[in-house]
């Protein structure tokens, strides 16, 4: 039987918000097994509840249910999708205290960066009510005597969403609103630590008027829902966040079916200080960069390298910032909340001793804090050497590596020396040296003084193994369609 415990909060106001079934087909149902998943509050421990686990013949059905609704959905009018969509978007909104307080409780983020998460994760579905009525029938100037030549955009068809725990709610928008508004139907599987932020969005799904098999929402364990997806054919588009190691595995998986990909896989930014940058805002927002979400992102900055000339100012400055950050439980709104899981803790506690056994020096933090098992002190490391493992490893967590470099030459070649490409953050006040690195480096997206560059009109992807395709933007809408090519002849 499922602890629904979660669905007694009384910090909660909006009690059908509080999901522990899966949603399939219109409905809400259990698994056939009577499995559940247990998820916890990673800032106590406290179990929150559980979510149902779906086979691998219930993952087969929702598929079934999918294709089913695709037959129409994929005719619908352009307006009449971009109608839902808007009111799924208002009700997002309408409900953000408490989708901020469910991501808060499974996920621990602070509470005033789950609140900015709803409002991203909202702003997807808006921007794709739009988009939803611009694809056209292209003309083409035709090459033919008596022809006429079009081409037409076409939902791809059923398409799955596998989503990861540190992005619950806006990860989730945004391939689901680009898919639905493209004319395509979605089965999702969100993590299995953070499943109740896409129950929630699957509720006001439902409440916007998407008819049934459309959006999907299944939890269970990942073999049994996503393994059934990648056999079959009827599945047409696969689009997932997680790690490099992840998105290889379902390459592989999907390859038989020669499935779309789209893959939002590992990063290992690097941030670039020159001197002559403003010391002042770059500290700001290197701090932005590193820590948010606990430092828990793909964008996250994991390898600080800083010319000679201002290295120890920056050092110095951007360790008294990092002092200053505050480390609590999420609904108190602190700096840095706690990290997901035992295994990501062990991570920083690895990396951290990896560098000053290698040369380091350790400025500030460096351990467990005794708030709970799974909150790490902020911590900054200076003259890390470039074999330590984190100048190599993703850390996806609160550790700050800092390193010198004397040439523009030198650091383009350290920050591209990586299998990733998401992102590159660069400091400088001089407009050719900025064009220079810009152009240089290998990344699907680069930042110039300043950290925060996502939203929903811009293309967000990578490079090398950080993934293929692109998500948000007329872009993200287009890997969920198909071109076809008409030829009439008017001879």
């Amino acid at each position: 039987m499922l602890d629904t415990a979660i669905s007694a909060r009384p910090d909660i106001a909006d009690k059908r918000l509080l999901r522990s079934f899966a949603y399939v087909n219109g409905r809400w149902i259990a698994g056939e097994t009577g499995g559940a998943i247990p998820v916890t509050n990673p800032a106590n421990g406290e179990r929150l509840g559980d979510v149902t686990a779906l086979s691998r013949a219930q993952s087969r059905a929702a598929v079934d249910a999918a294709q089913t609704a695709f037959l129409d959905w994929s005719m619908t009018l352009p307006q009449e999708r971009s109608a839902i969509l808007r009111r799924w978007f208002d009700l997002i909104l309408a409900a953000k205290d408490d989708l901020a307080r469910i991501m808060v409780l499974e996920q621990g983020k602070p509470l005033s960066e789950a609140a900015g998460e709803i409002d991203y994760a909202a702003s997807f579905l808006e921007y794709y009510a739009e988009e939803a009525k611009r694809p056209n029938i292209e003309g083409v100037t035709s090459h033919l005597h008596d022809a006429e030549v079009e081409l037409w955009l076409e939902p791809v068809g059923v398409v799955g969403l596998i989503t990861p725990w540190n992005f619950p709610s806006a990860m989730l928008t945004r391939k689901a609103a680009a898919a639905i508004a493209a004319g395509c139907t979605v089965v999702a599987h969100p993590s299995h630590e953070t499943p109740f932020s896409a129950l929630a969005l699957a509720e006001l799904a439902e409440r916007a008027g998407l008819p049934a098999g459309v959006f999907n929402v299944l939890t269970g364990h990942a073999p049994d829902i996503v393994e059934p997806w990648c056999e079959d054919t009827r599945v047409r588009a696969l689009s997932f966040t997680g790690s490099t190691e992840v998105g290889r595995l379902l390459y592989r998986q999907s390859a038989d079916t020669v499935k779309r990909l789209v893959l939002e896989l590992g990063g290992h930014a690097p941030v670039i200080v020159f001197k002559g940058a403003d010391l002042d805002q770059a500290v700001e927002e290197v701090i932005k960069a590193k820590f948010a979400t606990s430092g828990q992102d793909c964008l996250g900055a994991n390898r600080i390298y800083v010319e000679r000339p201002v290295y120890d100012e920056f050092c110095r400055r951007f360790t008294q910032a990092t002092e200053k950050l505050t480390v609590g439980i999420g609904m108190g709104d602190p700096d840095i909340g706690p990290l997901m899981n035992e295994k990501a803790v062990a991570k920083q506690e690895e990396h951290v001793a990896d560098a000053l056994a290698k040369g380091a020096k350790l400025a500030c933090g460096g351990k467990r804090l005794d708030r709970g098992p799974l909150f790490f002190a902020p911590t900054v490391l200076t003259d890390v050497p470039d074999n330590a493992k984190i100048m190599h490893e993703e850390t996806f967590g609160p550790v700050a590596p800092i390193t010198v470099f004397d040439t523009e030459e030198e650091v383009l070649a350290k920050a591209n020396a990586t299998e990733y490409g998401l992102v590159a953050y660069v400091h400088s006040q001089n407009p050719k040296r900025i064009y220079r690195a810009t152009r240089a480096l290998q990344f699907g997206m680069v930042a110039v003084n300043r950290t925060k560059v996502t939203g929903a009109p811009i293309p967000f992807g990578g490079m090398k193994q950080s993934g293929l395709g692109r998500e948000g933007s007329r872009r993200g809408m287009e890997e969920f369609m198909e071109i076809k090519y008409v030829c009439r002849d008017w001879g």
